[in-house]
């Protein structure tokens, strides 16, 4: 860098407006050296020894990323699959009355369990609050009531229960479906008799067992 550009000398004419007098270039030279050298960094050499043991280096790693798998869901299949593929029909050669009586009995000790062992002493109004919310897949329902005079009198294991139908085997091996609405049924447990008005138990069992039931009378069937 020439001289010239790092320092010039001040114009006369403004040695008294702004009340400085010039330096000798001695002097000159001396404050534009102390001036830049205050001013412009010099490069150290670090101490790699010591920075590796008194400070921590980032060193420049990235971890991979991961690849995001979209876990497919498993959908269920829906109504219309269900009838295609025949999932609530019971085929002939299983439509047994003996096939089930395993079932009725499991039915019968989780309906003992769930009513704290149906002794003589037990609360009716408890009980029946239990029944209501109780799964009776394996039960023995007898229809005691109803509109059409077929169904009075029909008797068997309840296979299945839909929102508005049972589907019962009689002990002559045939599949009956029973509607609930307008039919009373009777089941027994251990001597306990309980009658279901049907037309208030119009819901599927996992419905039911959630549902809160208002303790009122019925006039209809």
């Amino acid at each position: 860098m020439e001289e010239g550009l790092v320092r010039v000398p001040i114009p006369r004419e403004l040695v008294d407006v702004l009340g400085v007098e010039p330096q000798s270039s001695f002097k000159a030279k001396a404050f534009t050296e102390a001036f830049l050298k205050n001013s412009i960094q010099q490069p150290r050499r670090h101490d790699l020894k010591n920075m590796l043991s008194h400070k921590a280096v980032i060193l420049g790693y990235r971890r991979p990323k991961k690849e995001r798998r979209k876990s497919a869901k498993a959908r269920g299949l829906n109504a219309r699959q269900k009838r295609e593929l025949k999932v609530f029909q019971i085929k002939p050669e299983h439509q047994r009355y003996q096939l089930f009586l395993p079932l009725h009995e499991l039915w019968r000790r989780y309906i003992i369990d769930l009513c704290g062992g149906l002794k003589p002493t037990s609360n009716p109004q408890v009980v029946q609050q239990k029944l209501l919310k109780a799964d009776f897949h394996g039960a023995i329902l007898t229809v005691v009531r109803s509109k059409c005079p077929s169904y009075v009198g029909t008797s068997g294991i309840l296979l299945q229960e839909f929102k508005h139908v049972f589907k019962i085997i009689t002990r002559d091996d045939k599949l009956k479906v029973i509607p609930k609405r307008n039919s009373v049924f009777a089941v027994e447990i251990n001597g306990f008799v309980s009658h279901i008005y049907g037309s208030k138990f119009e819901y599927r069992a996992g419905e039911r067992a959630a549902k809160k039931f208002k303790v009122k009378g019925t006039i209809d069937l």
